[in-house]
């Protein structure tokens, strides 16, 4: 995969619970100028900022706790700011998974609210591997897939191109994003049920994907492209 020229600046939130390595590659490879920062006074020279996380909702936001007040502000004023997996569900309001593993109530960003919920008694959890995308609606980041190639058909024989709709990405979850207002889902992927893959707010500034990017290929590339090209557009 070749490296764009540098097209923004984008802090990662270095708070102890993320893939870090993966996702500033990621991005670098995407065209960012990555830094990542323990210091939320360097949220406001940043293009962007990317909240990435790994592990439980309640010990995110307990970690995340010195950067709250930083990135609402940023958010509220309308800068970029990309959840990734966990740092996704802490866009949200709250999550059962803190109540489910008796460490009572823990709050989010609100940022867009609503709730993570678990998957049901039914379903193998955690969700783990490939999935399948399912647009929504339209959202700067989940445009075009020229890098995957638009004359090139899916395996099922449709066109790939003008979307990422249809295209696959890696997960692993076990709870789910349930906004309050459902024209906050950008895109749903089936696993069982219906749950929103990605989700975006009412200014469409703050938004996040329940999948990793980062280590979905081609497809997660053109997601992280499209971050980027919205950081210096918007």
């Amino acid at each position: 995969m070749s490296v764009r020229q540098t097209a923004a600046e984008v802090v990662v939130v270095d708070y102890g619970l993320g893939n870090l390595r993966s996702v500033t590659r990621g991005l670098e490879r995407a065209g960012a100028e990555v830094t990542l920062t323990e210091d939320p006074a360097s949220f406001g020279a940043a293009d962007g900022i990317v909240l990435p996380g790994v592990g439980a909702f309640s010990e995110g936001m307990d970690n995340a706790g010195p950067f709250r007040d930083a990135l609402v502000e940023q958010a509220e004023a309308g800068k970029p700011l990309f959840g990734i997996c966990l740092g996704m569900q802490m866009l949200l309001t709250t999550s059962e998974e803190a109540d489910h593993a008796g460490e009572g109530d823990a709050e989010g960003l609100d940022l867009i609210p609503g709730e993570n919920v678990r998957f049901s008694r039914d379903q193998t959890v955690p969700h783990m591997g490939w999935n399948q995308l399912d647009v929504q609606r339209d959202h700067p980041l989940v445009e075009g897939v020229d890098s995957v190639g638009s004359e090139s058909p899916r395996a099922d024989g449709t066109a790939a191109g003008g979307s990422v709709d249809g295209e696959y990405a890696y997960f692993v979850h076990s709870y789910y994003a349930v906004p309050d207002d459902e024209d906050a889902v950008v895109a749903t992927t089936d696993y069982g049920t219906d749950f929103a893959s990605i989700v975006a707010n009412e200014a469409g500034n703050v938004f996040g994907t329940q999948f990793h990017p980062e280590k979905s290929g081609e497809t997660g590339l053109q997601i992280l492209r499209n971050f980027v090209d919205y950081c210096v557009e918007r």
